[in-house]
């Protein structure tokens, strides 16, 4: 009889909230200073919250990015749209290296023993991986999405990105041998035709997980790709995407407004997992930095490349806010 009396004293639900939310004591502390059970401070917490006694707001840009990454989630039926606060002036670097924290926090949350992991190359990817948890250890294969890219950074390359999240997450690590580039069809098919990269082809069709950067070619060519010292692309190349209307790349493929791949030459010499395969993979996951990326991603969306995106709170602004305009 006692505990209902308190718990339905508006006095001790003051009391309780403020020792509880304001001064951060813990249930059984409250307990202990007010002289009644736990339970009863259960209850008059629950009292203070129904009854206006005490209230909760969320701030900016906090509230913002929750309520972005809502609209997101429903407009393209994702499963999951992580909006990452943006402090201070606007930094691209910084904002890769947070969505990139947060990605190696998704994965660590959603990867299960036996999962099959695919991995794209990428500054993102570069920094997701030096923020595992070393101490993550699962019973998963990691392979690649794709060859390497000539001339890149090693820190870059995917078969050096695959090699240290097996090692970090005590996993298999399977890669291609080979550049992704190659001079004509038969040359891939030659390539294909590798007992290893056999082994990684066969793969593709058993990932449960992928995750992947992306890079945008529209309104700007702002893609990693394009860097003269990767000599990825020759000029003939870069006029047949030009022609082909290309918004951005993802997995060495370049695809249009509506995230179909581009009809170039180099789709059937690319030694890459194809987007029809990609699609199938159950939970795609894509992190991007830097509003730039917004038509990229939106095409990205439109093509049903993603089922997970990790962006930061300018990028997905500028994300919903074409999306608005357009769709």
């Amino acid at each position: 009889m006692k505990s209902e009396v308190y718990s339905q004293s508006t006095w001790m639900a003051m009391k309780a909230a403020r020792l509880y939310y304001m001064e951060g004591l813990s249930g059984k502390e409250i307990a202990g200073i007010l002289n009644i059970s736990p339970s009863t401070v259960s209850r008059l917490l629950t009292k203070s919250r129904d009854q206006g006694i005490i209230s909760f707001v969320l701030n900016e840009p906090f509230a913002d990015c929750l309520q972005i990454a809502d609209q997101i989630t429903r407009h393209y039926d994702l499963k999951e749209t992580i909006v990452i606060p943006v402090y201070g002036q606007p930094d691209a670097s910084a904002a890769r290296r947070a969505v990139a924290l947060e990605g190696a926090r998704y994965l660590q949350r959603i990867i299960n023993d036996n999962d099959i992991f695919g991995i794209a190359w990428g500054r993102t990817m570069n920094h997701l991986i030096q923020m595992l948890n070393p101490c993550l250890k699962i019973n998963n294969s990691f392979v690649t999405l794709h060859g390497s890219v000539s001339h890149c950074q090693y820190s870059y390359d995917v078969k050096n990105l695959v090699s240290r999240i097996a090692m970090a997450c005590g996993g298999k690590k399977f890669y291609f041998t080979s550049d992704a580039l190659t001079s004509s069809p038969d040359e891939l098919q030659y390539i294909l035709s590798q007992k290893q990269n056999q082994i990684v082809n066969k793969l593709f069709s058993k990932i449960t997980v992928s995750m992947s950067g992306c890079g945008s070619l529209y309104p700007d060519a702002d893609s990693p790709l394009l860097a003269r010292e990767y000599h990825y692309l020759n000029a003939d190349e870069l006029m047949e995407l030009k022609r082909e209307g290309v918004y951005g790349d993802m997995l060495l493929r370049f695809f249009d407004e509506n995230g179909r791949e581009c009809d170039t030459s180099m789709k059937d010499r690319t030694l890459s997992i194809g987007f029809e395969e990609y699609k199938k993979i159950p939970t795609k996951i894509v992190v991007a930095a830097d509003a730039k990326k917004a038509y990229t991603i939106r095409a990205i969306l439109r093509g049903g490349l993603a089922d997970v995106i990790i962006i930061d709170h300018l990028l997905a602004r500028e994300l919903l806010r074409i999306t608005n305009t357009a769709d």
